[in-house]
């Protein structure tokens, strides 16, 4: 048997089908355990106690009578393993079973996966034949997961989403259809802009010293980090303590508002920054420090549209249901949050707006999105 730890046609019913009399859980279908570990995350999020899916995998074999016998013993030993709280059902049906043992305490988590692994493991190898024994594969994924703001793969444990992975698949011409706009969009944004790009680079060299771009490292779609790209509208090797202290304030929802230029109550964000240079003042005021971003477009590392990618620091402070608006869609440069109040919105209503616009989302919300761009690029938010 092996055993890995992650952080990242049968007599069975494929609805519901009853754990055999030795125990009292019910197997459930592979889309009710599957709506069950989305609800357990959000729940979770909630609670702010973690979850343990455990995936007992039977490997690539073909179903039959013998390997649904398996199966059914290997169902049994698990009613025997788990507590009646924790949730049964098929991960992928007559393949893998799962096992989501529910509210752990965050001081209990090694300890509880240690000793999962070793109750479950001593269960199977008592109940199972030795060749049963050395087909199946056990993998632990706890929830939350540790992420790694310096990899650039993803840092998320896809075991733990197949609800997003299964609404990915059911936007595939969709996804088509976006990557073709993203694709279009900023090649030609990069051509019709050349000669602003020239224009823009020229003044900031004359200006200040440094660069002319500023690369930065941001959070893309499912925790993995990119380079993101803008003109360098600040000071060189400035100081980042003062806009850390005010972010992490302001996802506490601690932050208060800063004086604006317009007539609106104020804007979540650091608007007297003495980092900015004069001619950074200007090209974010009119959101031409962005245009760097239509190479990360290119480059598939974000799209027109989506939330804005956040800095590592900013995903330290997440609460757990936050980091969702960087799992459910890619990055974008302009996004529902922008053409809805910008940084007049508070952050959980951005996080919000973010995830209306992941669930909802469309090529023809996109192109609306986009439409909307040019007035919020100048409108009371932009800083």
């Amino acid at each position: 048997m092996n055993v890995r730890r992650s952080n990242h046609g049968s007599t069975l019913s494929p609805l519901l089908a009853e754990a055999p009399a030795s125990g009292q859980h019910v197997t459930l279908s592979e889309e009710a355990f599957q709506r069950m570990i989305s609800l357990e995350r959000k729940r979770s999020e909630r609670s702010r106690k973690p979850f343990l899916l455990m995936l007992v995998d039977m490997g690539g074999y073909v179903p039959s009578e013998r390997t649904t016998k398996v199966l059914a013993t290997i169902l049994a030993a698990l009613s025997v393993s788990t507590r009646e709280t924790d949730v049964t059902g098929w991960y992928k049906h007559n393949r893998v079973v799962g096992v989501m043992f529910t509210e752990i305490g965050l001081e209990d988590r090694a300890s509880v996966l240690g000793t999962m692994i070793t109750r479950v493991s001593e269960t199977l190898k008592s109940t199972l034949s030795f060749e049963q024994f050395n087909q199946v594969s056990l993998s632990f994924h706890l929830f939350p997961e540790d992420w790694d703001h310096e990899d650039e793969q993803r840092s998320s444990d896809p075991r733990l989403y197949p609800d997003l992975e299964k609404r990915d698949a059911s936007r595939k011409l969709f996804s088509s259809v976006k990557r073709f706009m993203d694709i279009g969009g900023s090649l030609f944004a990069l051509i019709v802009f050349s000669p602003l790009w020239v224009a823009i680079a020229v003044a900031i060299k004359l200006t200040s010293q440094g660069p002319v771009f500023f690369r930065q490292r941001r959070i893309g779609q499912h925790g993995a980090s990119f380079t993101f790209l803008k003109f360098r509208s600040m000071h060189a090797n400035n100081d980042t303590s003062n806009h850390k202290e005010y972010v992490q304030k302001l996802i506490a929802g601690k932050a208060e508002p800063h004086a604006s230029n317009g007539n609106g109550g104020g804007v979540y964000k650091l608007t007297k920054d003495p980092r900015i240079t004069p001619l950074g003042a200007f090209l974010r005021r009119t959101s031409l420090d962005e245009l760097p971003q239509f190479i990360n477009v290119l480059r598939g590392e974000m799209s027109l549209v989506g939330p804005r990618p956040p800095l590592p620091y900013e995903v330290e402070a997440y609460d757990f249901w936050h980091r969702r608006r960087v799992l459910e869609a890619k990055p974008g440069i302009t996004g529902l949050w922008q053409v809805s109040g910008r940084s007049r919105v508070k952050f959980d209503d951005m996080v919000r707006l973010d995830l209306q616009y992941a669930q909802h989302w469309s090529p023809w919300l996109d192109l609306k999105i986009i439409l909307r761009t040019p007035g919020a690029m100048l409108g009371e938010g932009a800083y």
